[in-house]
């Protein structure tokens, strides 16, 4: 049986940091944010299928949300800044990441990669459950410039204004849903998230 990279690869999510052009109080990295942003796409899901008479697939879009920066274990985490210079960067970056992946996929064991190709390959995803991942994604950036401007770290406050403007561009009623009841709690300190919920 050949060895397979894979996962050996993947493992090394933890050491691409996020953020890298800025002084960070906490330093975040592509694992952690890959879990927090699959829980988030979750909620999502599960909201627009309660809340909204949605009919998505809240496990797939969980799995697919923690593959979706899986690519940069090859590419590395390249800056907001410079991936949306302008649209011919933001599209050569694309077909980076669309090799990268590519790439992932056949490291695995030829049995396994049609069950792998659907998490990884965005191109196979639909619009709906893509919608779902990239506002977990903005939001999940949101929620760590939050964290930030609460330790006092201005270096966030412009990213703050920019996620913003991506959140409102992509809103939903899901996503309110989620702004109004979830993202409050990230102003306040354990002590204050705590008094409700003594042990």
């Amino acid at each position: 049986m050949n060895q397979s990279h894979f996962f050996a690869h993947l493992s090394r999510l933890k050491l691409i940091n996020r953020w890298p052009l800025m002084r960070n109080v906490r330093t975040e990295n592509v694992s952690e944010h890959s879990l927090q942003v699959a829980m988030v796409a979750h909620a999502l899901a599960l909201i627009k299928n309660k809340k909204f008479n949605g009919n998505l697939n809240a496990e797939r879009i969980a799995l697919m949300a923690m593959y979706h920066d899986a690519s940069e274990v090859l590419t590395g985490d390249l800056p907001t800044p410079v991936k949306y210079f302008n649209a011919q960067i933001a599209h050569e970056y694309k077909k980076i990441e669309k090799i990268a992946q590519q790439k992932l996929i056949e490291m695995l064991p030829p049995e396994m990669q049609s069950a792998y190709r659907p998490l990884l390959d965005e191109s196979l995803h639909s619009e709906a459950e893509t919608a779902i991942v990239k506002q977990a994604d903005a939001l999940c950036a949101y929620l760590k410039c939050l964290e930030e401007l609460s330790a006092g770290n201005r270096e966030f406050r412009l990213a703050k204004a920019r996620l913003e403007k991506t959140l409102n561009q992509r809103r939903s009623p899901e996503m309110d849903y989620f702004v109004e009841v979830f993202v409050p709690s990230f102003n306040l300190s354990l002590d204050e998230i705590s008094q409700d919920t003594p042990l």
